[in-house]
């Protein structure tokens, strides 16, 4: 019920939301959604309920993904893109990854923190489309769970080429989204993601190695991508 009634109410705050109900009235101002995200923190409050994607839990998709892998994540440095509270992070740090992991919300970090005070996740405020030139080529695998169905379908390219970007030779792409069919209507937020996002991931330097088309299961209410890119390169 608190999810529910916070939800409504961060929805009403959502310049995108209102965007969706009435395409007429224009662009969005602030695509990025930076000021929507920090309002939601800011009202939280410490309550994650209050947060709609702090399942303080491992994303299902994640941990299983975790699991099959946990041989080759020992000491392979991974980036958790917009992190959140950082379960996803610690679901890699326990498999002995050495993980960085950054939000764009300075909030969303400092309670990941208190979460986790003894963790050895590296966590930092960073903006995807701007971050540090040291990230630049530096991490074997990156990890991208509901940042880009968050994100209107304009900016897609850039945060694709944001995230390849990120990857050193042979690194890998895991991305993790709600799934819709091409002629699926795309209002949202959040936006899920189409088949041709894949086609886009390729022009923007990243070669697909698997595209898992998952439907709804225990752990998850509706259909979504689990899809594996490495450097086209």
């Amino acid at each position: 019920m608190r999810r529910a009634q916070a939800r409504k109410t961060i929805d009403a705050l959502d310049p995108a939301m209102r965007l969706a109900e009435a395409p007429a009235a224009g662009p969005l101002a602030d695509p990025r959604r930076r000021d929507w995200f920090e309002a939601v923190y800011a009202l939280a409050k410490g309550d994650p309920a209050a947060v709609p994607w702090a399942a303080l839990a491992p994303h299902p998709l994640t941990r299983s993904f975790v699991n099959l892998q946990a041989r080759g994540l020992a000491g392979l440095r991974v980036l958790d893109v917009g992190c959140g509270l950082g379960d996803n992070s610690e679901c890699f740090a326990e498999a002995g990854a050495q993980v960085t992991a950054f939000d764009l919300v300075a909030a969303s970090i400092e309670w990941a923190k208190r979460r986790f005070p003894d963790s050895p996740v590296a966590y930092r405020t960073a903006d995807l489309f701007d971050p540090p030139q040291e990230w630049r080529g530096g991490f074997g695998l990156v990890h991208e769970c509901y940042t880009l169905q968050a994100l209107p379908g304009s900016l897609l390219p850039e945060a694709l080429a944001a995230l390849a970007g990120f990857l050193a030779p042979g690194g890998s792409l895991l991305v993790i989204s709600r799934a819709r069919d091409e002629d699926e209507d795309a209002a949202g937020p959040p936006w899920p993601l189409p088949r041709s996002f894949v086609a886009e991931a390729e022009r923007q330097g990243l070669r697909p190695l698997a595209i898992e088309d998952i439907s709804a299961m225990a752990g998850l209410r509706s259909r979504h991508w689990r899809a594996l890119f490495s450097r086209a390169d």
